[in-house]
Order: C-alpha cells, then structure tokens, then sequence
C-alpha cells in the first residue's frame, strides 16, 4: 500500500540528500494561457530530474542484509542516475545495466554520479535487452533489483514532490499537470494529493507516441504496446507498471497525449524565451497546457518540470521535429522537367517571397524527361503551404509531398 504515511517517511529519509525544488511562477506562461502557472522545477534536483527521490528511499529502506549482496537496475537515463548518485551516498555496490545504444553522455554522468561505487554494463540494443540481463543478475547474484516505477518505496519517493508542493503553495491548486511514463511519479503525488488537496484534479501526460497509460486504461488492465516512439525518452515506456496502473487509474482525472512535435516546440520556447533547459519528458505537462487551454483560464494550475538532463546534439532533431509539428517546414520530391531554365523557374515563379530552401538534393539523370529532386522548404507562415503547392501544379511540376509519409520522413529527421 502507498500511503501519506510511508511518503512523509520518504521525506524524512531524503532531507540532506534530494534538495527541496522550488515551486515558481511563470509569467509568461500566465499571461499566455490565462491562468497562474506554477513551475515544479525538478530540473534543478542534484541529478536533474525528480528520480534520485525514488531510487534512494527505494535504497535506503533496504536491510543490511539486502545491503550486503549489492544492487542492479537496469536504465538509460535518468534512473541509472539517481540510482548511481544513491549507491555512491549509502556506501553501496551496483550493477547498472544500460543497452549498448546508451549515448556516452550519459554513461559518463551515471560514472560521474556513481564515483566508483557502481559498475556499468552496456549490453543489447534496447532497454528490455538491458532489463532482461539486470534480472538474470538478480536472480543468479541475490542482488535487489531497483524498478524505476513499479515499487512501492519507488513510488513514496517520487511522492515527496507532491508533499513539497503543498507546503509551499499559499493558495488552492486547482488542477496539477502530471508527466507519465511507467507511472511511479503520477502515482506517488496522486495518492499524497487525493487525501490533502481532494479538490485538485490530477491530470497526467504522455507522449502521444508511447500512451501506454491511456492504452491500460482504455482496456481496464495493463497492456503492452507493440511500437512506441522513443524520442520522449524520459517516458516512452511500452508498458505501465501493476502498482501504477492501478492507483492512477483510481485518482486521476483524465489522461492528454501530447504530440512529441508539440514536446520539441515547448523545449524551444522555454530555452529561447526564459533559458530553462528541459529533457522532452520534463516539457510535457507544459506541452498540455495547450490542449486545456480553456479549461483553466483564470485557474491554478502546477506543471511538474520533471527533468532537464537534455542532450543538445539532439538540438537540430528538436528544431526539425517542431517546424514539421508547426507547419513550417516541408519536403516534397519534385521532379523538374530536364529542359534549361527549370530550377529558375521554380526560384523565381514558385516559391514565395518569404519562403527558404532549406534541403536540396538534385542529380541530373541523362536520357530522361524529368529529374527528381528531395526539396526541404521553410516557410514563414504555415497557411502558405497551399499556395505553394497551387503554384507547382500549375506550372506543371510533378510533386510528391512526404510530410505524411511517415515512412519516407523517418529518414530526414
């Protein structure tokens, strides 16, 4: 059972270890959505993201004979963290199994984070290859396993945020934005809030390419997705956790998908306009503020910015992913008739005055009437696609358009 009970406890055992985040106002988020937005700003955490809450009550309520035989969990991301930064607190020897695809950013900052006190094994290409090889450790070894989010001190721990947001709002919450992948967060603070703040509705988020969540609730059991897209790393998981499941099914108010292209439009805009740096999973109950925009004008509303670990080589895919989600940028194969004056009639004749080629791949091909070309274009505006493409029709330029062949685009992004 999680109960406020056994969350006061976990805050108990993470004073002088997690720090306490602020709670803030945002401004400009306020003036844009009509309402008074509250940032839980979890991003600024020791290890960047509300997991060392978990892993560490998770590791500090073992007994000494637990404590003995070592530690396993298997992560490629921010629990791999808080579970390095927790061994390395306590004294104690890990095993993290992370898959071989892991970016090496990140196994340096679980290195970074472990000083020595975890060992780091890269093994199979996914997390589930990564899982699978933690438990047959586990099961050979004695080793405890650390779930990210199916666990119940896991999940207490992640409920100190929520207790931490109650003791620092002076003022009724009156909705509470919750990021969701396997659950353990959504579930630690929904329990804390349905029996200390009962009028707050509790919404949770996920990425709409990994809904694992909604999809449990649509069925009434946990289900397994068979495909989920993994840029939201922080929370595409294909399955919720038992414990979970259950508890959010029970206390929140409603489930949004959010598109991961609407995710990387939020990155942008809270870098650009306010500096803040946020990982696509730490965007999303921002992300949702969008989708209730008229719900809670003139409201409370707190989102929680689970995480800020981002990696910016992946800046130029997030700035992709968002024009592409707004509109604004476009790929069409076009295949110029091969005559002299072709590429100057689509420079001078099709193209708007504010629209850029932004990608343009062109090989003439002898013997041939028309020559394809793979053309990007960036527009200013998103209603000028449609005239764009009137004026390839009507002058006779054969075009195929990619943005909604998904299985084309994947090989831009």
């Amino acid at each position: 059972m999680i109960t406020v009970k056994g969350i006061s406890e976990a805050a108990l055992r993470l004073k002088g270890v997690a720090n306490p985040t602020p709670l803030q106002y945002n401004a400009q988020l306020s003036e844009e959505f009509s309402c008074n937005v509250y940032l839980k700003r979890e991003d600024l955490q020791i290890v960047r993201s509300y997991k060392l809450r978990g892993a560490y009550n998770k590791i500090a309520s073992l007994t000494e004979e637990a404590r003995s035989k070592g530690l396993v969990c298997a992560s490629a991301g921010n629990h791999a963290q808080g579970v390095a930064y927790s061994c390395h607190k306590l004294g104690i020897k890990g095993i993290i199994y992370m898959p071989a695809t892991t970016p090496s950013q990140k196994v340096i900052q679980v290195e970074s984070f472990g000083k020595g006190s975890v060992t780091i094994q890269l093994t199979g290409d996914t997390y589930d290859d990564a899982y699978n090889a933690a438990m047959i450790y586990s099961n050979a070894h004695g080793a405890t396993f650390v779930h990210p989010f199916d666990d119940d001190k896991v999940i207490e721990g992640q409920g100190t945020v929520g207790q931490e947001i109650l003791e620092d709002a002076d003022f009724e919450i009156d909705y509470l934005l919750l990021p969701v992948g396997g659950g353990g967060l959504a579930a630690g603070i929904s329990v804390y809030f349905r029996e200390l703040s009962p009028d707050t509705k509790l919404i949770g988020v996920e990425p709409a390419g990994a809904a694992s969540m909604q999809a449990a609730f649509d069925k009434g059991c946990v289900v397994e997705l068979e495909h989920v897209d993994k840029f939201v790393d922080g929370a595409a998981v294909k399955r919720v956790g038992e414990r979970t499941f259950k508890i959010c099914k029970e206390f929140l108010t409603r489930m949004i998908a959010v598109p991961e292209g609407k995710v990387c439009t939020t990155i942008l805009n809270l870098y650009n306009r306010q500096a803040i740096v946020v990982e696509p999973a730490g965007a999303l109950s921002i992300a949702a503020l969008q989708e209730m925009k008229e719900t809670v004008k003139g409201k409370n509303v707190v989102c929680i910015v689970s995480g800020g670990n981002n990696d910016f080589t992946r800046m130029e895919e997030i700035r992709e992913r968002s024009l592409l989600y707004e509109g604004l940028k476009h790929y069409f194969i076009v295949r110029f008739p091969q005559r002299a004056g072709a590429l100057k009639e689509f420079l001078t004749e099709i193209l708007g005055p504010q629209d850029d080629i932004v990608h343009f791949e062109y090989i003439k091909k002898n013997n041939r009437e028309k020559g394809p070309a793979l053309i990007g274009i960036e527009l200013k505006d998103p209603g000028d696609l449609n005239l764009l493409q009137l004026r390839l029709k009507k002058l006779q330029f054969n075009h195929e358009y990619l943005n909604q062949q998904d299985d084309l685009l994947q090989f831009l992004l």
